[in-house]
């Protein structure tokens, strides 16, 4: 099982001007711009730490995920939430052949915290032996900063001032996540009582 980001955050989708006010830095310079790219990292660190730790997509973007075998057989929980479309599904056999399922075939069951690949029919598409299926989805609050949660948000600026503030441990991969933004971003932690497959 692999689940591949096809599309990434834009720049101007990121509040790097919030952050910067949020870490009250000065203003009003000829070098105000200076450190954009630096804190335009810290933003994205934050924000892809905080989606692994809660299984949340914040901002919308286009997934790809490749599996050999349904957990169910006649539904699949999808790796990410929330899950706003599924653009595609395509069986691939273990030549490299293709063959597109029809959008027919499957709907998508929204769920805030297990959105699910549903069958029409019986069952999802048969998987051939040593083959796969890949799913093509769009998941993410929204396209816009604005969309995002504000407590989530807050948590992705609260850890993104940690790592800041604590450059040279980020540089040595020794940062932990901080108590507050744990506890901000816990609600939205999906819990798995029975695996994978829990629903």
């Amino acid at each position: 099982m692999m689940l591949v980001e096809q599309t990434a955050v834009p720049s101007d989708a990121l509040p790097v001007t919030e952050f910067r006010d949020h870490l009250r830095l000065g203003s009003g310079f000829s070098d105000d711009g200076v450190q954009d790219s630096v804190l335009e990292g810290y933003v994205r660190s934050s924000l892809a730490a905080i989606e692994a730790r809660t299984g949340k997509v914040l901002l919308e973007r286009t997934f790809g995920w490749m599996l050999t075998g349904w957990r169910e057989m006649g539904r699949q929980a999808l790796p990410v939430a929330p899950v706003t479309r599924i653009d595609a599904v395509k069986i691939v056999d273990r030549h490299g052949g293709e063959t597109v399922v029809p959008p027919e075939k499957y709907r998508l069951e929204m769920d805030s915290q297990r959105p699910r690949l549903v069958s029409t029919a019986l069952h999802l598409p048969l998987i051939p032996i040593h083959g796969q299926v890949e799913v093509t989805f769009v998941a993410g609050f929204g396209p816009d900063w604005s969309d995002i949660p504000a407590d989530l948000g807050q948590a992705v600026f609260l850890l993104a001032a940690h790592y800041h503030e604590n450059r040279s441990a980020v540089l040595a991969g020794e940062v932990p996540m901080p108590f507050g933004v744990s506890l901000l971003i816990d609600r939205y932690r999906t819990v798995r009582l029975f695996g994978e497959g829990a629903r």
